[in-house]
């Protein structure tokens, strides 16, 4: 048979996962010849030998990858003969447009596990463990292609022994690049917060030690510092809650190994291998009935965020120390993740008795992944280590795009042709530091990939960062898409739809086309363009965003509505005080708090008016007591959510919500839901079972609303978006019943369904508007 000499194209995440080392080890076997190489397009080949070898040697590069790569594409050609003798693998060059995709950085594979404590090994206990198949990838890379050059690994030189390694194709760290060991590697040291560095000999042992007298332990990580202690020490975990400022909010609890999780949470098998995955996210699941855990970890939540070690250090900590460990993004609230050795003494030095450093540097911040499973699927709550810079596969292919998102849980999108570039959790946009975060995040991207997009899209909101960092910049043109069309448009993108939908965009707030603030709306939206066809209705918020930390507020304004509706009326102070007296925020607050906030939705002073879901929800969990403060964004609705857990649900009773047309669209009514809670309450119905009826009526017309504008529309497809949809009942139940009806039903699984995937739903809807000249749209 004839000799020919090919060159291939390898595509997609093929870099940082044992692809050349694949590549070499099956063009060896095979005896052909030629090399295999890095580049800025993905894994460059060329092999020459038998042409029917060289066709079993195209085909076995896609069945026989590295599990961990992800093949976008296999380009081959014949090229002339080069009459070489062996097969190599060539140093990566960058060569124009960087097409190659970054692989996310990955946990601690079982091969490293075990020599990690193999006595016997020269690894032994050594806490940067790594080969081909593990190891940090995003967090060091510099630039592409994946060399170590590339990396923050370029200062330390491997010794001998690791560049026989290296070399060797038969081992398992060949050509793996954060390739170190105890001789030549990064190293771990101890220091208690004034800076003065352990003499000891063992500084993770030493940290064990201390996390198990109580103290606090600031530890550098893969992607920033976490702050640790004992998770089954009240008083260490409120001490680490009071200096952190982090009220209420749970804490991420680190556990030994999958095969303990009984004794915390009730777990699915599902549950269970989404946080043995590679992944390694934080995984929320139901607290067990008894736990050894502190109630400070998760007070007033009926979950614990669970995640298990996924670097070699971690399971250091593990060996002999504590066997759960709250492992809690190192920051004071609000502020970004930190990264430095120096600003971690300076930020968090209130916070952690002492200091696990080492001397790898992170070169992009990645804070921990969260993940719940509903409706079958793991849901993203927070994309971010493990995944970014992973990227989401558009339908149509575009001009590149940045897209910058919004202002909480704020995330940024780069695209390029078919690929959409989701960018690790930055924060919530309200301070200088994370801005910074933001910035730096948008210049790394676009280096990485050499991207100079020809748009940003972004959200109208005018008081947003992101909005005006986004307008602020030279020489690009500049997309508005407007918040709840956003939500529409992520959900279609990860689903890779183009098409006309009926639209749940349901959330907390987002700037609305009028100047009010939405939230609870119903759309008929492609990527380009939507229609506002229903909403919930209307109401006033006392103190406009005071209300999201104190829900009563929300309360008072739906109560003052009902009120003027019900009565058709305005109601005088003492005689609405009168009717709402004996329900519990009334109680709790004072007559003189709610007379406050009563002045100001009835002279509409400091007042906004919503149709937020959010809202509501935050209202009926104050109206039944169940939430009267939040101490973090969605606590209120979450714990309404949360105690209906506590009852039976195959009951059928439920609240009827009104469904009316109006000139600008169908509206939700909430009148007759407020007046049916108020006489439950006064009845001593449980709170559970009144939570339980609220959701219940909620899913049934959002269906009957489904139902009315598919017969007006022909529409058949249903996408549910929004932060609203991180309700495992409101998702579950209202999908299942749109199925029920004939809907097809889009939901998120790729990108988080709150503010998380905003980034993308703009950066789908820029392109598709920009194609077809139509990007001034809002």
């Amino acid at each position: 048979m004839a000799v020919l000499r090919k060159h291939i194209l390898v595509k997609g995440m093929v870099q940082g996962v044992g692809f050349r080392p694949f590549v070499y080890r099956l063009a060896v076997s095979l005896n052909l010849k030629g090399f295999v190489s890095n580049s800025s397009r993905g894994v460059e080949i060329e092999a020459e030998g038998d042409s029917g070898i060289l066709a079993g040697f195209l085909e076995r590069l896609s069945s026989e990858a590295p599990a961990l790569s992800k093949i976008t594409g296999i380009d081959s050609r014949d090229i002339p003969s080069n009459a070489d003798f062996e097969f190599a693998i060539r140093a990566g060059t960058p060569d124009g447009e960087n097409l190659t995709l970054i692989p996310p950085d990955i946990a601690t594979c079982p091969d490293c596990l075990r020599e990690l404590f193999d006595h016997k090994d020269r690894r032994y206990r050594y806490p940067f463990i790594n080969c081909t198949r593990c190891g940090p990838r995003y967090t060091i890379l510099k630039k592409i292609p994946y060399d170590r050059p590339n990396t923050t690994m370029s200062a330390f030189t491997m010794c001998p022994d690791c560049r026989r390694e290296y070399d060797n194709p038969e081992d398992r760290r060949f050509h793996a690049q954060p390739n170190a060991c105890p001789v030549c590697g990064p190293k771990v040291w101890l220091e208690d917060k004034t800076g003065k560095k352990s003499p000891g000999d063992d500084p993770v042992r030493e940290a064990v030690h201390y996390l198990q007298g109580g103290k606090i332990v600031a530890i550098k990580g893969l992607g920033g510092f976490h702050l640790a202690c004992d998770a089954a020490n009240d008083e260490a975990v409120r001490r680490l809650r009071k200096h952190k400022a982090r009220e209420q909010k749970p804490l991420a609890v680190m556990i030994r190994n999958a095969s303990m999780l009984s004794r915390y949470v009730m777990s699915t098998p599902l549950e269970t291998d989404v946080l043995s995955s590679p992944r390694r996210p934080i995984v929320l699941m139901p607290k067990a009935a008894i736990h050894p855990l502190a109630d400070s970890v998760s007070p007033r939540n009926a979950y614990f965020g669970i995640l298990l070690p996924y670097t070699p250090l971690h399971h250091l900590l593990f060996e002999n120390g504590p066997e759960c460990l709250v492992m809690t993004s190192g920051n004071i609230s609000e502020e970004p993740i930190t990264v430095k050795n120096d600003d971690a003494l300076e930020r968090l030095g209130g916070i952690a008795d002492f200091f696990l450093f080492h001397d790898r540097d992170i070169h992009i911040r990645n804070d921990d992944s969260i993940t719940r499973v509903m409706g079958g699927l793991p849901r993203p709550i927070r994309r971010s280590r493990g995944c970014a810079p992973e990227p989401v596969p558009l339908a149509q292919t575009g001009p590149s795009v940045l897209a910058v998102g919004g202002e909480l849980k704020n995330t940024v999108c780069l695209t390029r042709k078919d690929s959409a570039f989701m960018s690790q959790h930055i924060g919530d946009l309200e301070n200088a530091e994370t801005l910074h975060s933001f910035e730096e995040t948008i210049r790394h991207l676009r280096g990485m990939y050499a991207i100079d997009p020809v748009a940003v899209a972004y959200d109208p909101h005018p008081d947003y960062l992101s909005t005006k960092w986004a307008l602020a910049q030279k020489g690009i043109r500049a997309v508005p898409v407007q918040h709840h069309h956003a939500h529409i448009a992520s959900c279609l993108a990860e689903n890779g739809r183009e098409d006309r939908v009926i639209g749940f965009a349901m959330d907390g707030s987002g700037y609305g086309a009028d100047g009010s603030i939405w939230g609870g709306e119903i759309l008929i939206a492609d990527l380009g363009s939507y229609e506002r066809v229903g909403r919930l209705s209307r109401f006033p918020l006392a103190g406009g965003d005071r209300a999201v930390r104190e829900p009563w507020r929300s309360a008072v304004g739906l109560l003052y509505r009902v009120w003027k509706n019900r009565f058709q009326s305005e109601p005088d102070p003492y005689s609405f005080l009168e009717w709402i007296r004996s329900l519990p925020f009334v109680q709790v607050f004072g007559n003189e708090a709610v007379y406050t906030a009563f002045e100001m939705v009835s002279s509409n002073v400091n007042t906004v008016q919503t149709s937020s879901l959010g809202r509501l929800f935050d209202a009926v969990s104050a109206l039944t007591g169940t939430s009267l403060h939040s101490a973090y964004e969605g606590q209120a609705a979450m714990e309404l959510e949360m105690i209906m857990e506590n009852h039976p649900t195959e009951t059928a009773e439920l609240y009827v919500f009104s469904l009316d047309p109006k000139p600008d669209g169908l509206v939700v009514g909430t009148d007759d839901v407020m007046l049916d809670v108020i006489q439950d309450i006064s009845l001593d119905v449980p709170q559970a079972l009144i939570s339980l009826k609220f959701h219940r009526g909620l899913v049934d017309v959002l269906i009957r609303a489904a139902n009315v504008l598919r017969e007006r529309t022909k529409i058949k497809t249903a996408a549910l978006s929004g932060g609203c949809f991180q309700n495992r009942f409101l998702l579950e139940g209202l999908a299942k019943g749109l199925g029920e009806s004939g809907f097809e039903v889009l939901t998120h699984s790729l990108v988080p369904a709150n503010d998380g995937g905003l980034a993308l739903g703009q950066a789908a809807s820029a392109i598709f508007r920009l194609t077809r000249g139509s990007a001034d749209c809002p």
